[in-house]
């Protein structure tokens, strides 16, 4: 028999062992008290669960006494000193702005050294200093607490990888100076960006902050197959991985394209480049996903970007000759000086003057392809009969000699001697990639391919 204590009565309420005795009592007890009562004998027997739980844990722990002693320690602090002021220096850098002079420059970086300005005045290793302050480009120089300097760096215009390094010698009272041409500590960085022309090429370029370098570059990847004198259309867009050279955090040229894809009246021409290792054959170019060769094996222009001013004709009339005949090229018009690339591998057949072409280069390609280049004002120094060229080389520059009326550059297809119209024929490809050499492309280009899936899903989800 179990006993519960009455509250109210103060006698005991006897519960028995039988199931059904225990329910019934309760309940006759339950309908004998309020509500209230019972919701505090449920918090009671909860507490006095969890209490001899609780006491039920405590007596499984073993209580363990630790030990305690207390050290005490001096620790030696390093000795510090004041740094000097002769140990301090700042590090400035400045833009050149235009019509700046060198000594406004040195103003503006903090340096105030009659013994520095009087050497960069008079030593003739540091002139290139007053001749080449082209505006934008950068000058570093580190200075003493007092203005003196200790060093100054000038990235040259000839060698953009090199600077002028002046600095400050450590002989006698330090007021020798030592000018020398370095190489600067360069930086690669690998930038994405994308455009959409409006205008033009330059003009997308221009606005996405993109180089005009690598511009040039992509018309070169994509010249096979995009006209971009005539074929350019508002809303095509383009995207490009590259490199930047940077010196102290700042572009100094620009690298390689590594991949691009180009959409062109909604067709989308991709490539990326790839150096096989082994250095086989076909060691290094651009590429599809496919391994196909994105170059021809002739540039549809000889000229990187200038207008078409008489087409492939059969009857056009002559400015000089004043007569019909027909016109078995393509003349583009550019400035006197504008560089003249060979449009494919080849071998110099003739350099020279010949007739109404004035100065002109002829090259032999793969047997029965040659190609003619006329009205040059002059052609690439070293250039003469036999040498071998590659496809982009410089070979002349734009003239008006011969029967030309003013600048531009007359070019000549020919296939087994016979006139075809450069831009409308179909141009042989370039050989593919091996196929032993797949393997390595697709690991080498993967990434740079999926960043380019990357930006074309961002750009078409931004277009809906």
């Amino acid at each position: 028999m179990l006993h519960s204590p009455d509250y109210s009565a103060g006698r005991p309420i006897q519960l028995h062992k039988n199931k059904s005795g225990i329910l019934a009592q309760l309940h006759d007890y339950r309908s004998a008290r309020p509500g209230p009562f019972w919701a505090g004998v449920g918090v009671v027997g909860v507490s006095l669960f969890s209490m001899v739980a609780a006491f039920g844990s405590v007596a499984r722990t073993t209580s363990v006494d630790l030990p305690r002693q207390e050290v005490v320690e001096q620790l030696a602090l390093p000795a510090l000193a004041a740094a000097g002021d002769g140990q301090q220096s700042f590090l400035r850098e400045e833009r050149v702005q235009r019509g700046d002079t060198v000594m406004e420059l040195l103003r503006r970086l903090g340096v105030d050294d009659p013994a520095a300005i009087g050497f960069l005045k008079g030593s003739a290793s540091t002139q290139s200093l007053f001749r080449q302050l082209s505006p934008g480009k950068n000058l570093t120089a580190r200075t003493g607490p007092q203005g003196e300097l200790q060093t100054l760096i000038f990235p040259l215009n000839g060698g953009k990888d090199h600077a002028l390094v002046v600095e400050r010698g450590v002989q006698g009272n330090g007021s020798q100076f030592v000018a020398s041409e370095q190489a600067l500590p360069l930086e690669t960085q690998v930038l994405l960006k994308t455009a959409e022309i409006k205008y033009s090429l330059f003009g997308a370029s221009d606005a996405a902050g993109i180089p005009d370098s690598v511009a040039t570059q992509l018309a070169d990847i994509f010249g096979g197959d995009i006209d971009f004198h005539r074929d350019l259309r508002k809303g095509d867009r383009f995207a490009v991985i590259y490199e930047s050279i940077n010196y102290l955090g700042r572009p100094v040229r620009s690298g390689r394209i590594l991949a691009a894809e180009f959409v062109n009246g909604g067709k989308a021409y991709r490539a990326a480049w790839f150096a096989d290792p082994a250095g086989s054959e076909n060691s290094s170019g651009y590429y599809t996903a496919e391994g196909k060769n994105i170059r021809k094996a002739f540039l549809r222009s000889p000229l990187e970007f200038s207008r078409i001013t008489s087409g492939f004709t059969a009857a056009r009339f002559h400015p000089v000759l004043q007569k019909w005949r027909a016109h078995k090229g393509i003349d583009y018009g550019a400035p006197v000086g504008t560089r003249v690339k060979a449009t494919g591998n080849g071998v110099v057949d003739y350099v020279g003057v010949q007739g109404g072409y004035g100065k002109v280069v002829v090259l032999r390609h793969q047997g029965r392809y040659t190609t003619l280049y006329g009205h040059l004002s002059g052609f690439a120094p070293g250039l003469r009969k036999g040498s071998r060229v590659s496809q982009g080389d410089i070979i002349g520059m734009v003239g008006a000699t011969g029967l030309a009326s003013g600048p531009h550059l007359h070019y000549e297809f020919r296939v087994s001697d016979v006139h075809q119209n450069p831009l409308a024929m179909a141009l042989p490809s370039a050989p593919p990639l091996m196929p032993n050499q797949i393997s390595l492309f697709r690991t080498q280009t993967a990434t740079h391919l999926s960043r380019i899936d990357l930006i074309r899903g961002f750009n078409l989800a931004q277009a809906d």
